[in-house]
């Protein structure tokens, strides 16, 4: 049967050919998340985190969990991992945008305190 993996490395020079520059790719990544975290951009700032986010999924999931292999049992299970997700996204998102904004009259905000009020004033 043709594309159930033997065409995968068998040596450790082919291995660490194919995982070496994934490798790289990711460390680039988590260091351009770790730039961004102090970066200013606003509003872009979650975009463009989760862009990166995104695809560090990808590389791991198309070079580390094989979903480039023909298997088509690999690849329902993958798809349907991304549909799970995308479904707890949706509802995510759903749940957010139907929530009032905290400037709304009759929103319950927590009340900040002191820990000087909480103690009658005495610390001990």
């Amino acid at each position: 049967m043709k594309g159930m993996g033997e065409d995968l490395p068998r040596t450790t020079a082919d291995v660490l050919k194919q995982s070496l520059p994934v490798w790289a790719a990711l460390v680039t990544l988590v260091v351009a998340t770790l730039v961004l975290a102090y970066l200013p951009l606003g509003r872009w700032n979650t975009p463009a985190s989760l862009g990166i986010g995104a695809a560090k999924a990808v590389l791991i999931a198309v070079f580390f969990m094989n979903l480039r292999r023909p298997d088509p049992l690999l690849r329902l299970a993958g798809a349907a991992s991304i549909l799970w997700i995308a479904f707890m996204f949706a509802l995510i998102f759903a749940d957010l945008l139907t929530r009032a904004p905290v400037t709304q009259s009759g929103t319950v905000v927590p009340r900040v305190t002191s820990p000087s009020s909480l103690s009658g004033g005495r610390l001990f």
